[in-house]
């Protein structure tokens, strides 16, 4: 059965790396909570945070970009390497799972669902969704303009 394209990078992430990274995110929440002032810049942080697929990507167009040059430049046997990286790339595109996954995640790469949770978190300590719980909406619309609002 296929996973889910949201879950599967976590899925193929052994548990203690996951346990650890949802950690950092309570860990991360509780500090904040107590700084409120500090969260915009958080966000902004947040902002800039590179997920796991595009370190991935990167990772990837780097490493077949060098391989191209060097098997053109160099020597053929270099053209291996951007046979390889875009196996790998298929493999991830596919499964989740790559061999630069687990290192990644180890070195603190997380998905982009894993940094939506910790921006809703910190949003949800700021007050920010706070209109859209009211339930004295005339139209389910007004209800729905309120809830994506409330979100951004």
């Amino acid at each position: 059965m296929a996973i889910a394209t949201r879950h599967r990078v976590r899925a193929h992430t052994p548990p203690r790396i996951n346990a650890a990274l949802e950690e950092d995110i309570r860990h991360r929440l509780t500090e904040y909570a107590t700084r409120l002032e500090d969260i915009e810049a958080r966000l902004r942080t947040l902002d800039r945070e590179w997920d796991i697929e595009r370190a991935i990507e990167a990772n990837a167009s780097s490493l077949a970009l060098a391989g191209l040059a060097l098997g053109v430049l160099h020597d053929r046997r270099w053209l291996a390497l951007p046979i390889v990286v875009a196996g790998f790339l298929l493999q991830h595109a596919i499964q989740g799972w790559c061999p630069p996954v687990p290192v990644l995640r180890r070195m603190g790469f997380r998905t982009a669902e894993e940094i939506g949770r910790e921006r809703v978190g910190l949003k949800a300590l700021r007050g920010d969704f706070e209109g859209a719980a009211a339930h004295h909406w005339e139209t389910p619309q007004d209800r729905a303009t309120a809830a994506l609002r409330a979100a951004q």
